[in-house]
């Protein structure tokens, strides 16, 4: 007698997918280091208080490089190292996507 294997179907997931296309961009709240040259435009430079170089944050903690309409970065070719390995849905994006979960409501 052959033995036919379970066929197990895939388990649908009721959380959301995420992608940054439908993220509220809480990683753009975060203190982005400069420690590499990607081009990253001068006008979204900032100084530290210890004179390291940092992507520029405007008065209410976003980055100024995030166009506030799309919520998408706008110089997404030119993004700073740490926004390169702020790699989409790893336990660091979760966290912070947890600090704001009113976001997703």
């Amino acid at each position: 007698m052959k033995v036919i294997p379970l066929f197990q179907l895939p388990v649908e997931s009721t959380e959301p997918a995420i992608t940054c296309s439908t993220c509220a961009a809480c990683c753009c709240q975060l203190e982005v280091m400069l420690i590499t040259d990607t081009g990253v435009p001068e006008r979204f430079i900032d100084t530290d208080d210890w004179g390291g170089e940092v992507m520029l944050r405007l008065d209410d903690g976003w980055c100024a490089a995030l166009d506030r309409d799309t919520m998408m970065c706008t110089i997404y070719d030119r993004r700073p190292l740490i926004c390169r390995e702020f790699e989409m849905g790893a336990p660091e994006c979760i966290t912070e996507r947890e600090g704001i979960a009113t976001a997703y409501l």
